[in-house]
């Protein structure tokens, strides 16, 4: 008979996960669509460093594409990405109503800051890459260019539209997923796998793995390399508070 109720309650298990899965599929096929539509304007967004980074340079610019399916393509994959970034609220959701009724009160109030900063801090690297980085990436990439004085031709840029957009999304979910640094040192922290003391010894090992990453993440280039290696540094700063104030956090609930 217990063995038949843990089978039950597995099956029972698997069929609400297979539910919070086709809510978060479904939701996130309406928001393709949705910006589908919209995909002209959404790429138009994305260009914007671009376009503001060559306007006063006194040249005539374009985005060209080579093959006849690859402004359609890149559509699909701007839609997709847009429809991706607004859905994911609503998966960590899903999520969160998946694994909430097996928790305990403070086990809730544990995880539940940690899903509302994930999106928050995948959002802050996002700004990063197209207010700042892109911009200096851009305007360094375009430094190279000759005007044909001493290299016989004129080198000069003409962008392919998908290999724009592959930068910009490659970058973004670059910076995004290493702006979560917090979240799991945090959550290494609660599950006592490091600790405040642990972080601060490593640090110098830390800032070689850290530029080590941002060149595999990133364009060979050093603007784009140093504006996620930076960033990361800081967040590991403010992570090893983070865990210190975690471990205060915990004393004081044992001596209680």
């Amino acid at each position: 008979m217990h063995n038949e109720d843990q089978e039950g309650g597995f099956v029972s298990h698997l069929a609400e996960l297979r539910k919070r899965l086709i809510h978060s599929f479904i939701f996130l096929i309406i928001f393709f669509i949705g910006c589908y539509v919209f995909a002209e304007h959404l790429y138009g967004f994305l260009v914007e460093p671009y376009a503001k980074a060559v306007r006063d340079d006194g040249t005539e610019r374009r985005l060209i594409f080579t093959a006849l399916q690859e402004t359609f393509l890149t559509y699909l994959k701007v839609s997709f990405f847009a429809a991706f970034f607004v859905t994911c609220p609503f998966i960590l959701m899903q999520i969160w109503k998946f694994i909430a009724p097996g928790l305990y009160k403070h086990e809730k109030t544990a995880i539940l800051p940690y899903l509302v900063l994930t999106p928050i801090l995948f959002f802050l690297g996002g700004m990063l890459v197209y207010y700042l980085i892109m911009p200096l990436a851009i305007k360094f990439f375009l430094s190279f260019e000759s005007s044909g004085l001493s290299t016989n031709l004129p080198i000069q840029l003409e962008a392919k539209v998908n290999e724009y957009l592959s930068l910009v999304m490659k970058l973004i979910f670059a910076f995004g997923i290493s702006f979560q640094l917090p979240v799991v040192l945090s959550l290494l922290a609660r599950v006592g796998v490091v600790d405040s003391h642990f972080l601060k010894t490593r640090r110098k090992y830390v800032v070689v793995i850290i530029f080590a990453a941002a060149a595999l993440l990133t364009p060979p280039d050093p603007i784009t390399q140093i504006g996620l290696a930076v960033p990361l540094l800081i967040l590991y700063e403010l992570s090893i508070f983070s865990v210190k104030f975690i471990e205060n956090k915990n004393l004081e609930n044992e001596d209680a």
